[in-house]
C-alpha cells in the first residue's frame, strides 16, 4: 500500500462539498499537504498507511474557515473605543476618527505583533484562512502569516484622497499603484495552491481614492489574476458622495469606471439596495458580511446575495468593534441577524435554514477570497486545511446529531485540532507554531502606549 504522510481516522467528517457528504467513523487521508482521499476509516486504512496518525474519536471533521474582512492592524485597538467611549462622546466617522489615525501610529514592529496575536486567535477558533481588508506594512503582516501557520492573502491599505487622513496614509497615485504591485510581486500565488502568504491589491473606499486610482489598481490587479478589497456601500456617506459627484450610486459608479468585475471584493456592502444585489451577482463581485457591526448601519441583503448566488463570505471586521475573531460567533450573530430581515417580518420561523451561515464561513469565504479551487471543502485534491471540532464541551451535550450541534451551537472554544496544509498548527486547542503567552503580554503592554493616539 503506498504510504503517506497522514490519515486523520475515526472522525464525523462534514465535507461542505457540493454534494453535501458526511461520513460517520470517516477517515481523511494527507500527503505533501494535499486531501488524496477521504472515506471510511475501514476504507483508508486498507488503501494507505501513513507516518502519523490522528485519532479523533468523537470529532467533527471540517474544513477550516475563512474570515473574509480582515484588519490586522486594528488587533491592537481591541476595547479601546468602548474604553474612550466611557469617558467621553466618540467622534463620527469613527473609521475617519480613530481607525487610520490609529494604523497610521503603527510601526512594522506593532503590524507583526498585531498578527502574531490575531492569527493565533484565530487559528485556536478555527479559522485557516484570511482576507485583508489593507493595512499599513503588508510585509509584517506576511511575517507573522508565515510564523503562525495560517494562510491569507495581505495588502495595502490606498487612498489618494479623503479629507481628515493623516498624513502617512495617502498617497499619490503613481506611489499606491507602485506598492500594491511590489505586494503582489513580493508574495506570489501557486497554481496549486501551495503558497500560504499571498499578496493583493486594496483600495480603502470610494471617498478616498480617485476614480484614476480605481481603474489603475483594478487593471494591474486582473493582470496578474489577484483581487482588489475594498469596502463598498458601507454607509449613506458613501452612498451621497458617489450622487452628488457622479449622479449615481457606488455600484453604477463603479460599474461606469469598468472595475465592477470578479476582481472586485466588496466588504460589508450593507446598503446594496435588491438592483445593487441583481449587479453583483451579474458581474461576479464577491461580497463580505460583517455581522458582529453591520446591523448597528442598516440591514444588509447577506441572505439575498447567498441565496442569488454572489460569492459571499463572513468577516469579522477584526476587533476594533466587539473584539471577537471567531468566526463561528459571527456566523451565529449572521443567522439570527438574517432571520429577523427576512423571516420575522413575514411570520417566518426557518427564513434562515440551520447550515447556511456556516457555509457563508466555510465556502463562501473561499470563494470570495478566490481560493475556493484550493479550499473551502474537503475534497480530493484540495489542500488540507482541516479543523477538528471536539463534541465533549458543555453545549454538545445530549445533541441528536453531529450536524445539528456543528450548525446549531458549535462555537471556536469547541476547536481541538487544525491543520493547515497538513501540517498541525493547533493541538489540543494550544497552538503549536508560536508563543501565545508571550504575544499576548508584548500586546497588552504595547496598547497602553498606543491608546493615546486615540485620546
Amino acid at each position: 500500500m503506498p504510504n503517506i504522510d497522514l490519515i486523520i481516522q475515526n472522525a464525523h467528517v462534514v465535507t461542505f462539498d457540493p454534494a453535501r457528504a458526511t461520513t460517520g467513523d470517516g477517515a481523511i487521508a494527507i500527503d505533501a499537504g494535499v486531501i488524496v482521499d477521504i472515506g471510511t476509516t475501514a476504507d483508508i486504512n486498507s488503501r494507505w498507511t501513513a507516518r502519523e496518525r490522528i485519532f479523533a474519536d468523537g470529532k467533527i471533521a471540517i474544513p477550516g474557515l475563512t474570515d473574509a474582512h480582515l484588519h490586522t492592524a486594528q488587533t491592537l485597538m481591541r476595547g479601546l473605543l468602548s474604553t474612550l467611549g466611557a469617558r467621553k462622546a466618540l467622534r463620527i466617522p469613527t473609521w475617519r476618527e480613530y481607525l487610520v489615525p490609529f494604523e497610521a501610529a503603527l510601526s512594522y514592529d506593532d503590524v507583526e505583533l498585531s498578527g502574531l496575536l490575531a492569527y493565533t486567535s484565530m487559528l485556536q477558533t478555527g479559522t485557516t484562512s484570511f482576507f485583508e481588508a489593507g493595512g499599513p506594512h503588508p510585509e509584517a503582516m506576511a511575517s507573522a502569516a508565515e510564523t503562525t501557520g495560517i494562510r491569507g492573502a495581505v495588502s495595502l491599505s490606498t487612498m489618494d484622497g479623503g479629507e481628515r487622513i493623516p498624513g502617512s496614509m495617502v498617497d499619490s497615485a503613481e506611489h499606491a499603484l507602485a506598492r500594491n504591485i511590489e505586494v503582489v510581486e513580493k508574495f506570489p500565488a501557486a497554481a496549486d495552491g501551495s503558497a500560504r502568504v499571498t499578496g493583493g491589491m486594496s483600495l480603502r473606499q470610494i471617498i478616498s481614492c480617485t476614480p484614476e486610482l480605481i481603474v489603475d489598481i483594478h487593471r494591474e490587479a486582473s493582470k496578474r489574476g489577484v483581487k482588489v478589497h475594498t469596502h463598498l456601500v458601507e454607509g449613506t456617506y458613501e452612498i451621497d458622495f458617489t450622487l452628488e459627484r457622479y449622479g449615481k450610486r457606488p455600484v453604477d459608479y463603479l460599474i461606469d469606471l469598468g472595475v465592477f468585475d470578479e476582481t472586485l471584493h466588496g466588504a460589508h456592502s450593507i446598503l446594496a439596495d435588491p438592483d445593487d444585489v441583481d449587479k453583483y451577482a451579474a458581474h461576479g463581485v464577491s461580497a463580505a458580511h460583517c455581522a458582529k457591526g453591520n446591523y448597528g448601519i442598516g440591514a444588509p441583503p447577506a441572505l439575498a446575495m447567498w441565496r442569488r448566488g454572489v460569492k459571499i463570505g463572513l468577516g469579522t471586521d477584526g476587533v476594533a468593534g466587539l473584539g471577537t475573531l471567531d468566526l463561528f460567533r459571527v456566523a451565529m450573530l449572521a443567522r439570527i441577524g438574517q432571520q429577523f430581515i427576512y423571516g420575522t417580518s413575514v411570520h417566518n420561523r426557518n427564513a434562515v435554514q440551520p447550515h447556511e451561515p456556516l457555509d457563508m464561513a466555510i465556502v463562501g469565504g473561499a470563494r470570495a477570497m478566490g481560493i475556493s479551487s484550493h479550499t473551502g471543502s474537503l475534497e480530493i485534491g484540495k489542500r488540507a486545511d482541516i479543523v477538528l471540532i471536539a463534541t465533549d464541551g458543555p453545549d454538545a451535550a445530549g445533541y441528536a446529531s453531529e450536524e445539528a450541534f456543528l450548525y446549531e451551537c458549535a462555537s471556536g472554544r469547541d476547536v481541538h485540532t487544525v491543520l493547515v496544509d497538513g501540517q498541525t498548527v493547533v493541538k489540543d486547542r494550544e497552538v503549536l507554531t508560536a508563543d501565545v503567552g508571550e504575544i499576548r503580554a508584548k500586546a497588552t503592554k504595547r496598547q497602553q502606549t498606543l491608546m493615546d493616539v486615540l485620546d
